[in-house]
């Protein structure tokens, strides 16, 4: 059994309990509404729209859109926009452009993007995954890292998989000027991966499981110390002219995570669903690749591991600004305002 696997014991009855406290309320005019937020005096919200995304990397994120729990909770007044993003680097991208106010990425991404310039902040923990690896063809002679030596690579720059191809890199004595990187979407390196272009793909789930089941790939390296928690990000403009809409949206992601714990075959089927994908892969993701049994509210734990990786993303060369800017990002990329009331 893998550690992440030992590490995920849903605990029914306390998910139960906080599913119940956070569904307990009744909304009203001024009064907390059914997810606990807190509507204005006058009865209405700060805003009458709100952009998110919903993501396959991030299954809480299909338990709140398909039980429609902010919706439910934000009544008609305000109307919900839910956009996908195909990964950490495209949420970001939405993110900056003002496409969504709400964003999911990998801790590593959000760190990137805030000491590039994107004024973004975590307001929740949605996961502590293994959800990257370095992946090859079933038939590969390459069985460890150090054979990528002058050979291409997949990856998706700005996102866990990257980051964690340069650290895998790192350790086995190599950098990336020692491979060709492709720069590609996370599917797209699967395909170059089937298709012989690439001798290697840093990988991300669901699709790095569904290469296993459906292609006989194989994951010749992996690291859960070298994956990033799981960040919903949100822009410092939303934080702070919607925090009322803001706690709405952390509110439902503490009950996503409840009956996720509590539901996990409905959640692998969500996944299937939404990644399609066969319900045995996506069961192995949610099972033994999902940690979503850990606290929402991002802190010194999520800060460590920002404070390990950065020096790689500052060798990458990626950030205009280096160390000093990763580290300002750190110190000022958390806002636990809002996961700290949702979990009270």
């Amino acid at each position: 059994m893998s550690t992440i696997a030992r590490r995920i014991i849903p605990a029914v009855a306390a998910a139960g309990a906080l599913a119940l406290a956070l569904t307990g309320c009744v909304q009203g005019e001024g009064s907390s509404n059914a997810s606990g937020g807190t509507e204005s005096s006058s009865g209405e919200w700060s805003t009458d729209s709100l952009s998110i995304d919903w993501a396959t990397y991030n299954p809480l994120s299909l338990v709140v859109k398909d039980q429609r729990l902010i919706e439910d909770a934000l009544g008609d007044s305000v109307e919900v926009e839910w956009l996908q993003s195909a990964g950490s680097n495209k949420a970001n991208e939405l993110l900056r452009s003002g496409s969504i106010d709400v964003g999911s990425t990998a801790g590593s991404a959000a760190l990137f993007a805030r000491a590039n310039g994107s004024p973004i902040k975590v307001i929740d923990v949605f996961s502590q995954p293994e959800w990257s690896a370095i992946v090859v063809p079933g038939d590969s002679s390459v069985t460890k890292v150090a054979d990528l030596a002058g050979q291409s690579v997949a990856a998706t720059k700005g996102t866990d998989p990257y980051f964690f191809l340069l650290q895998a890199l790192e350790e086995a004595g190599l950098s990336s000027a020692d491979v060709e990187i492709q720069n590609v979407q996370h599917a797209d390196g699967r395909a170059l991966l089937e298709g012989g272009s690439v001798a290697a793909w840093s990988g991300l789930d669901p699709i790095m499981a569904a290469a296993e089941v459906e292609s006989g790939a194989k994951l010749i390296y992996r690291n859960v110390d070298f994956n990033t928690y799981g960040f919903l990000n949100a822009t410092e403009e939303f934080i702070g002219d919607h925090p009322d809409v803001a706690q709405v949206v952390v509110d439902a992601y503490e009950e996503a995570r409840a009956w996720a714990l509590a539901h996990p075959e409905e959640t692998a089927q969500l996944l299937a669903d939404a990644a399609s994908i066969d319900l045995a892969v996506a069961q192995t993701v949610i099972a033994e690749r999902s940690n979503l049994d850990v606290s929402g509210v991002p802190g010194d734990d999520q800060v460590r591991v920002l404070e390990q990786i950065s020096p790689i993303i500052a060798e990458s060369g990626d950030v205009s600004g280096g160390q000093a800017k990763l580290d300002e990002a750190i110190a000022s990329i958390v806002h636990a305002d809002f996961a700290q009331q949702a979990t009270k």
